[in-house]
């Protein structure tokens, strides 16, 4: 006697295994979940009480990590794996199990519409976790994010050069003066002429994600020390009443967005 299509030869209907084997997985991360949490917790038994635990790093090793690792899960996750992928060595939890190829989506300015570039992205979450929120009084963590996006800003990238390159063709330099992945890739590829398909160009793109793990670590380090100082100087919020960058014109022209008079921050 030939079998239903719905049924196994034990009799149960295959929808019901279905369902059944969607619960187990579903339990299955669930609890993995729950695993990573616990495993993941500080020394007082919280995931939110900051500073995590933290051991100086190599920067020019940290910006090697990155550059390497762009070329798998490009700028926002090399950025923040350089750094984590050695304090899983050095330090063991909460970064051992902290699951970084999750923020494969920095990649392109956030998937791809050029807004924050990944690097500074990337880096301002290793700052945040690592120290902690400002809304938990961490203000440190908050100030080397700022100083991190106006560095990038500024600087003539990339910064950091490989000790072995895999693009040999000599990679230009150019200054953003913006955070954003649109005009920081723009702006290089209407300088070097070079597409955005191109091995220079992600080349470009892999050696500026190093930089910024470079000089994120530098910071690190210095706070660390007890040693560090906030160099940034951008108050978009407070001087004009509305959030921004210091070129707003560059992109909007006339169409820049004024906020309503004495509504300032």
């Amino acid at each position: 006697m030939a079998l239903d299509e719905g049924m196994d030869r034990r009799g149960v209907s295959r929808r019901r295994m279905m369902l059944a084997t969607g619960a187990v997985a579903a339990g299955a991360a669930l609890s993995q979940m729950a695993g990573w949490l616990n495993s993941a917790e500080a020394k007082d038994g919280s995931t939110e009480k900051w500073p995590w635990p933290y051991e100086k790093l190599d920067p020019a090793k940290t910006a090697e990590i990155a550059y390497s690792e762009w070329y798998r899960v490009f700028c926002g996750c090399a950025v923040i794996n350089s750094v984590f992928s050695q304090l899983r060595e050095k330090v063991g939890e909460p970064y051992k199990s902290f699951p970084v190829d999750a923020f494969v989506f920095l990649e392109g300015g956030q998937v791809g519409w050029g807004t924050i570039c990944g690097s500074p992205a990337g880096a301002n979450i290793v700052a945040n976790l690592i120290i902690g929120p400002r809304i938990a009084g961490a203000h440190e963590g908050h100030q080397i994010a700022a100083d991190i996006m106006q560095w990038y800003s500024e600087a003539k990238m990339p910064v950091f050069t490989p000790a072995v390159a895999k693009q040999p063709t000599p990679i230009m330099t150019t200054i953003s003066d913006s955070p954003l992945c649109h005009l920081s890739v723009g702006k290089w590829m209407k300088a070097s002429g070079y597409e955005l398909k191109s091995p220079e160009r992600k080349d470009r793109c892999a050696r500026v994600a190093a930089s910024t793990a470079y000089r994120l670590v530098e910071l690190l380090n210095e706070w660390k020390d007890g040693k560090y100082e906030s160099t940034g100087d951008f108050t978009c919020a407070k001087e004009y009443g509305i959030t921004g960058q210091y070129n707003c014109n560059e992109c909007h022209g006339d169409l820049v967005p004024e906020p309503p008079k004495g509504k300032g921050v």
